[in-house]
């Protein structure tokens, strides 16, 4: 048993499996969770045990804190989320629902339990896998834009709250579009977002978040391309990046 434990979300595969390598190769004990099958043995370490179990709910963050088994929590990657492309007004109640509560409702719970243990214990990292989406209306992609400009708020807020707590970081990822496969489960595939062969490898995003989180830093927007987008996407009226976004994200634009 190592002296360090961390917990990290949506493990199994992208930025979550990646995650899990980086702290399984800096000597921690690992927790993994996903809600779905964990079928790479390259994931994690000797140390590693695996839960899979739906975050979306709060009996399933619940099961996730039990299966620490009271140990200290030195580090948190709260990475899970689910997409959801196409229209708005197609989705069904449960399918929007999921991705509230998935990116939402389940994150702030798991974050909540799990700082309040940080700050008794004194110390401890977190990151928070927000997006650049977040900073620019999703057209055809409404309600997971709209949860992760939640999730970038959120923890600059609570980063704010807690700056008192000397021992204590939380830093927010940003990565742009990610070659794993979030598009395919959101139903992106025949978007040209989702057919882009240039999106970022999910190696690099989570490099990029691992290092940030080491350092302590705020907030690491993953690609410099991101980074612009982001800085435009300040200046700029929200009807100019809705249309951009609609022209990256609408079903069948992958085919112009």
């Amino acid at each position: 048993m190592a002296d360090k434990f961390a917990i990290i979300t949506g493990a199994s595969t992208g930025i979550g499996a990646e995650l899990a390598r980086l702290a399984a190769a800096d000597g921690y004990d690992l927790l993994l969770v996903a809600d779905t099958p964990f079928v790479d043995p390259s994931v994690g370490n000797a140390n590693a045990r695996t839960l899979e179990v739906d975050l979306a709910t709060l009996e399933g963050v619940d099961r996730l804190l039990d299966a620490a088994g009271g140990r200290r929590i030195d580090l948190l990657c709260a990475n899970a989320g689910h997409g959801l492309g196409g229209p708005f007004l197609d989705h069904a109640v449960s399918d929007w629902r999921h991705v509230i509560d998935t990116n939402v409702t389940g994150t702030v719970y798991l974050l909540q339990k799990v700082l309040a243990k940080m700050v008794a214990q004194g110390e401890g990292k977190v990151l928070v896998t927000g997006s650049i989406a977040g900073w620019m209306p999703g057209s055809f992609s409404a309600v997971y834009n709209g949860t992760k400009a939640f999730i970038d708020n959120f923890t600059a807020a609570i980063r704010n709250e807690l700056k008192e707590h000397a021992g204590i970081t939380i830093t927010t990822l940003e990565p742009g579009p990610v070659e794993t496969e979030f598009f395919h489960r959101a139903g992106m595939d025949d978007t040209k977002v989702g057919q882009n062969d240039k999106k970022s490898d999910p190696a690099d995003v989570a490099k990029d978040g691992w290092d940030a989180l080491m350092a302590g830093k705020d907030t690491i927007i993953s690609g410099w391309k991101n980074k612009l987008q982001v800085a435009a996407s300040g200046v700029l009226p929200q009807s100019v990046p809705a249309q951009l976004h609609r022209g990256m994200a609408e079903p069948g634009s992958g085919k112009d």
